[in-house]
């Protein structure tokens, strides 16, 4: 029995001991397989990261933060207006992470970290209130009657993104009656950007701004500041010698001993003669102004000694020099070459669109007569041309002139004490050195004395009474070799030859010189044909050639002229492309810079400079609403009151 209850109880257990194994096993699994998975599900989640991000929770934040602020809840600072005395409570972390000033003040060693009350001086209460709120919504309201004292006090407490806010919409609030206003209000704010914006309209609508009150209320070195600007958007310095004056009758007897320091800001050479002894000499009672006036009048005299004499006052205004037109050319269509003329403004370093020419031409010649742009033989991609006509620069009007006697494309043109000399060229079957003119009042052609040798693609210039021919090529060489015509004794003589031969060459006349540009060397039919970069400098008076800076690039075919003080490089063919590159001459630094480029890549454009054509005065842009100019808050103002396809032929 007992053996058998031993052996039962044995036996017990030992079922129990399976039962009981048997669930240890299935538990064990269970914890295995849970185990396993757990540690599945973590090596799933290594390898495959998962994030979360909450994109609404910075607004959350500050919402709530603003909840806080609105029912005064841990709010560890008041800030005080120091003009009303308007108190503003606040938290310092949220101005802090908000403004660089703040973060100064209360995480540095400043008395105002451990202050709960902090005065800031010069400062409105509604615009510290309204600012404030900003920092909490990023959001706030511009208004015309109190963006200015928001502007002030956002610069003060460094809100950049509230300046730039409000220096746009006061942008675009500018206007000839407060821009003036403006800009002084800006420079005391050390707002950069509206005061480039507001300096550049007054620059721009000169000739409204001085016509409205606060042009008269400047004082003298203000208006000393604005007349020495290069950028002054006039027709002529006529108008900026009239707008002092006007200001200087103002009040004459407070701004007539300012006469002297202000009249050397007018670039007295630059007025005709004539303007000089009628209008400035019956102002000029003191010594200072009567050597204004003498400096002026040697520069007329004696312009063959203007490199010795020149000054700032010597340096014509961008916009008194008139404007570039580039001419037709060929670009990337090659064979049928450009019709367009592009237009580029020098005080805003701009080129535009401006008008098309009345049909396709290549390798032509251009010249400026009388307000009007002569156009000259050429090809029309199939013949040679003799036909010319005519563009008024005023109206635009398109008009046939009579044709050459002899058909030319690779002409250069000139004009010479009227006349208009249409110079070599090919004419379909072979090279020419033949020339005619142009008498605009007969309205006839005539042949005159033959160049010594047959060009085309040549320079041609006028300096000193006399016609120049520079270069070009023939069939079987480019020349090095320049020609000199008189027209009073109908002769061609030689002169010193330059120092390269130069086919394809661009010239100009200035400061007294002839500038030879880039070219090549060799025949088109050659494949060794080098471009080259450098630039030489003929001296008549010495009859003889000096090389001065390169240009950037080595090309041939480049547009040349000369607006205002500096010798102008269009485009141009490098061998490979025609190209849009433009550069310009600084003869006292001997150095080119590379402007604005060309909208549309040209070689062989003809170049020339138009004066300013005087439209009437167009309206200022007006809105459908009733709009009234914005004027800055008088007080506030007071306070701040400051070519060609050789390869064809």
């Amino acid at each position: 029995m007992a053996n058998s209850s031993n052996a039962t109880n044995k036996e017990s257990p030992s079922r129990e001991s399976t039962n009981s194994s048997s669930a240890r096993i299935s538990l064990l699994d269970a914890e295995s397989f849970s185990r396993d998975f757990s540690l599945g599900s973590l090596n799933s989640a290594v390898s495959q990261d998962e994030f979360f991000r909450c994109t609404d929770h910075a607004e959350s934040v500050l919402k709530r933060m603003q909840l806080y602020l609105e029912n005064h809840q841990l709010c560890d600072v008041v800030l005080i207006a120091g003009i009303d005395g308007r108190r503003v409570p606040a938290h310092r972390l949220v101005l802090s992470a908000s403004s660089a000033y703040f973060s100064a003040m209360f995480t540095g060693s400043l008395r105002e970290t451990k202050e709960e009350e902090v005065t800031l001086g010069e400062v409105h209460g509604d615009a510290l209130q309204i600012l404030v709120q900003y920092c909490y919504t990023g959001f706030i309201e511009l208004r015309e009657d109190t963006v200015e004292t928001l502007l002030a006090t956002a610069c003060l407490l460094q809100l950049n993104a509230v300046v730039t806010a409000c220096c746009n919409f006061l942008a675009r609030q500018l206007h000839p009656s407060n821009c003036l206003g403006f800009a002084f209000f800006a420079e005391q704010q050390s707002c950069n950007t509206l005061l480039q914006l507001a300096t550049a309209y007054t620059c721009q609508h000169f000739m409204q701004v001085c016509k409205n009150q606060e042009f008269f209320q400047l004082n003298a070195d203000q208006l000393a500041k604005l007349l020495a600007s290069d950028d002054l958007n006039v027709p002529s310095e006529q108008d900026v010698f009239h707008s002092l004056m006007s200001w200087i009758q103002h009040d004459p007897n407070n701004r007539e001993k300012h006469i002297p320091e202000l009249l050397a800001l007018v670039r007295l050479p630059l007025l005709p003669p004539s303007f000089i002894m009628d209008h400035v000499e019956s102002v000029c009672a003191s010594n200072e102004c009567q050597q204004l006036v003498m400096e002026a009048l040697k520069w007329h005299l004696l312009p063959e000694r203007r490199s010795l004499i020149s000054s700032e006052r010597t340096k014509p205004r961008k916009s008194t020099v008139g404007r570039l037109l580039a001419v037709g050319g060929m670009d990337a269509h090659k064979v049928k070459g450009a019709i367009s003329i592009e237009s580029y403004c020098p005080r805003l370093d701009k080129w535009t669109a401006w008008k098309n020419m009345s049909a396709r031409r290549l390798q032509f010649g251009v010249a400026v007569m009388d307000d009007k742009l002569i156009i000259v033989g050429g090809r029309d991609g199939l013949k040679t041309l003799n036909t010319v006509e005519s563009l008024d620069l005023n109206t635009l009007a398109w008009t046939p002139l009579n044709p050459m006697g002899t058909h030319r494309h690779g002409l250069g043109v000139a004009v010479l004490e009227g006349p208009l000399y249409a110079v070599g060229g090919h004419d379909g079957w072979s090279y020419l050195n033949t020339v005619e003119r142009w008498d605009p009042v007969a309205r006839t052609w005539s042949y005159v004395a033959p160049m010594y040798s047959m060009r085309s693609t040549a320079g041609v210039a006028v300096l000193g009474g006399r016609l120049y021919v520079v270069g070009g090529r023939d069939g079987s060489v480019c020349h090095r070799s320049i020609e000199c015509y008189d027209p009073h004794t109908n002769k061609w003589t030689m002169r010193a030859p330059m120092n390269k031969r130069r086919g394809g060459v661009g010239v100009a006349v200035a400061h007294g010189f002839i500038y030879a540009l880039g070219g090549h060397d060799c025949p088109a039919s050659n494949p060794s044909v080098c471009r080259t970069d450098t630039v030489e400098r003929y001296d008549p008076s010495t009859d003889t050639w000096t090389l001065i800076c390169s240009l950037s690039i080595g090309r041939d075919a480049i547009g040349c002229a000369l607006l205002g003080d500096r010798l102008m490089a269009v485009g141009g063919y490098d061998g490979n492309h025609y190209l849009k590159t433009v550069e310009e001459y600084d003869p006292e630094a001997n150095e080119w810079t590379q402007v604005s480029s060309l909208t549309y890549s040209r070689a062989g454009a003809c170049v020339v400079a138009i004066p300013n054509i005087i439209p009437s005065t167009p309206p200022l842009a007006s809105s459908t609403k009733v709009w009234k100019p914005v004027r800055l808050n008088p007080i506030c103002y007071r306070r701040n009151v400051e070519f060609v396809d050789y390869y064809h032929l």
